[in-house]
């Protein structure tokens, strides 16, 4: 399976998906890293693996419509199964996503949706006295952290925690589920499986 990696900044999950294709416990490759952000720190780890890299940065220009066209156009002609989105800081629109020519679109949430979606999850996690908290990387629909959810991982919410504690525990296992989540989604294309082909716009 081909990939392409959006992201935004440094990259983590990102470098955790190349590595994971590079031992052969991903059976994907990754063909695109692609950022809205031209100092982003992952640009330059993917740049050293030799793979291709684009930047599109969204202050270019005046419309989100103009950013998101702009981003299909950078993917165009380009051999692409699935968009991982990896710390992509900007949200997609219902119109990208239908014109999207890949197969689907995947993302990684930092909790155990549906619970928490948007911001700032491992704070609201310990406001509400939470006992887990974890990660989710789920198919991208029109609707926020709402596509349906291909692998979870639990976290333990210690006495003590921080938001900033237990989001560094979660990291830890977002560079777990996201090679997982591709190669659970490469064996069902290798089946054929139409729940893939269900998400394809």
């Amino acid at each position: 399976m081909k990939l392409a990696i959006f992201i935004s900044g440094r990259g983590s999950n990102m470098k955790s998906i190349v590595q994971a294709c590079e031992n052969g416990t991903c059976p994907a490759e990754v063909v695109l890293v692609l950022s809205n952000n031209p100092q982003a720190q992952g640009l330059v780890f993917a740049r050293s693996k030799g793979i291709q890299t684009c930047v599109v940065n969204h202050k270019d220009f005046k419309t989100k419509e103009a950013f998101e066209e702009s981003i299909l156009d950078a993917i165009d002609g380009i051999d692409i199964d699935i968009i991982c989105l990896a710390g992509f800081m900007r949200i997609l629109s219902a119109h990208f996503i239908d014109l999207c020519p890949c197969d689907s679109i995947i993302n990684i949430h930092p909790s155990l949706l549906p619970a928490y979606k948007g911001l700032n999850t491992h704070q609201r996690a310990l406001d509400d006295g939470k006992k887990e908290t974890g990660c989710s990387v789920h198919f991208v629909t029109a609707e926020l952290d709402a596509g349906d959810v291909i692998v979870q991982k639990t976290v333990p919410v210690k006495d003590g925690d921080t938001a900033e504690k237990l989001a560094l525990r979660v990291l830890e296992q977002e560079h777990k589920a996201y090679p997982e989540a591709i190669s659970l989604l490469a064996k069902r294309a290798h089946i054929d499986s139409p729940h893939i082909d269900s998400h394809c716009k």
